[in-house]
């Protein structure tokens, strides 16, 4: 494996299936993780494993990012020490999480000073859109380093979407996930209602699904939320913090969102019940717990 490899980084609950696809098209690609046994099956199916992150960076050309949060990226790239120009210069880095579009922007300004290029492509979907390689990417940054990874990109979901310069695909996937967030807690509280009302709860399933209603939400979470299967596919920890950087971005831009304020209440009672690494799901607990002071 020379220069010219793919660099994963961050092989997670959304990671690992993410780098399977991408390994799976052929490319050859070579993983690091801080928690080395996470990348047993991605290694399976025929990746390299690095022995550190600088192994990644001293191979590959492009090196895609999926880490929970700014620090991590951070730690990673060695923004701030003296490595860090060593290690990015030359390269293509793909920031594939969720963070602030003020991170993401003040991000690719160091990346480019340092000589290397940046796209930021955070992907819509959890666990199961993943694995089944049908997430949405949205991408952002310079229109040739965007062209350059999207064939890296492409195996892992079912559309990529470009959206301009930093930081217009993370805008756009904050956009979409107020939606998202809206969605889920509308279902949760639907769901709820019929419950508590007495209702047939799969004749109530079988509607959602049979009319305009309907969507990929409806046929996944319903069944989850009548069958309290909280197993988590997006943990409420993870959504509550995609929530927080609505709410951030929103206040900085003058913009309303009072409805992610009413969800965000909900999470949060939902994250204080011990729910926090449960399925999203679980905000169904914070509507329960309202009823029962009725």
């Amino acid at each position: 494996m020379g220069r010219g490899a793919v660099g994963f980084i961050g092989i997670g609950s959304m990671g690992e299936p993410m780098a399977l696809h991408v390994v799976r098209a052929g490319f050859d690609v070579l993983v690091w993780n801080r928690t080395a046994a996470k990348t047993a099956s991605v290694v399976a199916a025929g990746a390299k494993l690095a022995d550190d992150a600088d192994q990644v960076f001293a191979t590959a050309d492009v090196i895609i990012l999926m880490l929970a949060n700014g620090a991590a990226i951070d730690a990673v790239l060695g923004r701030g020490e003296e490595s860090f120009v060593r290690r990015v210069a030359g390269r293509t880095i793909v920031h594939m999480g969720t963070t602030s579009p003020e991170y993401s922007l003040g991000l690719e300004t160091d990346l480019v000073a340092a000589g290397a290029a940046y796209v930021e492509a955070p992907v819509s979907g959890s666990r199961k859109p993943a694995e089944a390689g049908r997430l949405l990417a949205l991408l952002a940054g310079d229109p040739t380093a965007v062209e350059r990874v999207q064939p890296i990109i492409e195996p892992m979901t079912a559309a990529t979407f470009v959206c301009g310069a930093t930081p217009g695909a993370t805008l756009m996937k904050l956009a979409a996930n107020i939606y998202l967030i809206g969605e889920v807690v509308a279902l949760a509280e639907a769901t709820h209602f019929a419950g508590r009302a007495g209702l047939d709860l799969a004749l109530f399933d079988e509607i959602l699904q049979s009319g305009q209603m309907a969507s990929e939400i409806t046929r996944v979470k319903t069944p989850k939320l009548i069958a309290r299967d909280f197993a988590p596919q997006a943990a409420v920890v993870n959504v509550l913090d995609n929530n927080h950087l609505i709410a951030e971005a929103a206040q900085a831009r003058g913009i309303a969102v009072p409805l992610i304020s009413l969800c965000r209440a909900l999470f949060e009672q939902a994250l204080e019940a011990g729910h926090g690494d449960d399925d999203m799901v679980a905000v169904v607990t914070s509507i329960e717990a309202q009823s029962r002071l009725q």
